[in-house]
């Protein structure tokens, strides 16, 4: 995986940021303008209530552009004991940096803190950028039959939300510490 490049800096979010997340995720959501699932250019961001909400658990964290300017996140929650990557975008302006592998080390790495053993994530199957991006970072492809009930209700708000589900897949990775490793 590509290093985090100099210039850049993962953190925790402050709550003045948390605006600016729906714009870096529509800006993002533009990189499938040209796909199957080009209908994702005009869905609506996460709501900010729930962004506040994730924050105020400590659950949001931003790659900056030094020295300050925000271009990336994640945002997490619990589901069924593991840690689940609810959302992760990156300006497409600050793509190509390993500013994604970054912000999945600084989940990571929380994710051992606070006990964690898995990380969690649902994605696109045949987007690059999507499943086989998280496959080269250790993530694995679980199978309808393994999905615990939480994710098997992730299934199903991504099948009401209008997702196809069928290119969807469940991922999890268990070898935080690899995933730790690659922290810059």
């Amino acid at each position: 995986m590509k290093p985090l490049e100099p210039g850049y800096q993962i953190r925790s979010a402050r709550v003045e940021e948390l605006a600016r997340l729906a714009a870096i995720e529509q800006s993002a959501a533009g990189l499938f303008r040209h796909t199957c699932y080009s209908f994702l250019v005009d869905a609506a961001p996460l709501p900010l209530d729930f962004v506040q909400q994730r924050f105020q658990a400590g659950q949001v964290w931003v790659a900056i552009a030094l020295p300050a300017a925000v271009v990336g996140y994640a945002i997490t929650q619990a589901i069924d004991g593991t840690l689940y990557l609810q959302q992760i975008d990156v300006d497409p302006a600050h793509g190509r940096r390993g500013i994604g592998s970054a912000l999945i080390s600084a989940v990571s790495l929380w994710a051992s803190h606070q006990g964690y053993c898995t990380l969690s994530l649902s994605t696109f199957r045949d987007i690059p950028w999507n499943a086989p991006f998280y496959a080269k970072l250790g993530f694995q492809m679980l199978d309808d039959s393994e999905l615990s009930v939480g994710f098997q209700q992730i299934r199903r708000q991504e099948a009401i939300a209008g997702l196809p589900i069928a290119h969807r897949v469940i991922m999890q990775c268990s070898k935080l510490p690899i995933l730790v490793n690659h922290l810059a």
